[in-house]
């Protein structure tokens, strides 16, 4: 029987094809997605179909309500998404604080209650977003950390945390989820997608999730808002 692994599901690009990844690995996978205050819920809907198109053992989904905290552009809505490119090695208004540790901590919890002892996230530095808590510095640490933290850990079963993509750039990574079956029309990536989960094409996501697509040569299933693609078309 095939090891159970809990995979951080968010119904972005980058989740989806770790999920993936994880299934291709002979792992059975359990996904986890949060509902944490974020802009908008169209992503676990995204998640959903995600997690039954690839087939996972059980999809959880925790509520979290970081929004009452605030102090990110994508838990608090009177903080803007910023739609113009950033200054280098900034740490962008969307970065939420502490999220990944938050929820990689949950995910823990319920590897080991699977009887588990791997965890896999989408974790990426190379098409940087400027987020702490996606490099490989973090994943080390966490990792060090669940092993000393844990029953599991403390009796010489090692954990690990996987971050399968974590040195790969967005085309290699599509390229990646194309070659395992993920279907990207499920996913959403942007930012401030309306309800029916239709990107805006502008915010920090959109733009690294398309030029990922033109960069891999791969057919952009993106489902853009009709202000989006105007705004595409007149720029072409």
């Amino acid at each position: 029987m095939s090891r159970p692994a809990v995979i951080l599901l968010s119904g972005g690009l980058d989740s989806s094809t770790v999920l993936a990844i994880a299934k291709s690995q002979g792992f059975t996978p359990y996904a986890l997605s949060f509902c944490y205050g974020q802009r908008h819920l169209a992503e676990l809907d995204a998640a959903k179909k995600v997690a039954a198109a690839l087939g996972v053992a059980r999809h959880e989904i925790i509520d979290l309500d970081l929004a009452r905290f605030g102090g990110s552009a994508l838990t608090n809505t009177d903080i803007a998404i910023p739609t113009q490119e950033r200054a280098v090695n900034t740490i962008p208004v969307t970065y939420v604080p502490a999220r990944n540790t938050v929820m990689l901590s949950i995910a823990l919890s319920w590897m080991e209650a699977l009887g588990g002892r791997d965890l896999f996230f989408g974790a990426n530095a190379v098409d940087y977003s400027g987020y702490p808590d996606c490099r490989p510095e973090y994943v080390h640490a966490f990792e060090h950390m669940a092993n000393l933290a844990t029953k599991r850990g403390v009796e010489g079963e090692k954990i690990t945390v996987h971050a399968p993509i974590l040195s790969m750039s967005k085309a290699q990574i599509i390229l990646a989820g194309v070659s395992l079956g993920v279907d990207f029309s499920l996913t959403v990536s942007c930012y401030q997608a309306d309800s029916e989960g239709y990107a805006c094409a502008v915010c920090d996501s959109c733009r690294l999730r398309l030029a990922g697509f033109v960069q891999a040569g791969v057919i952009d299933p993106t489902r853009y808002s009709q202000s989006a693609r105007l705004a595409m078309a007149a720029s072409n």
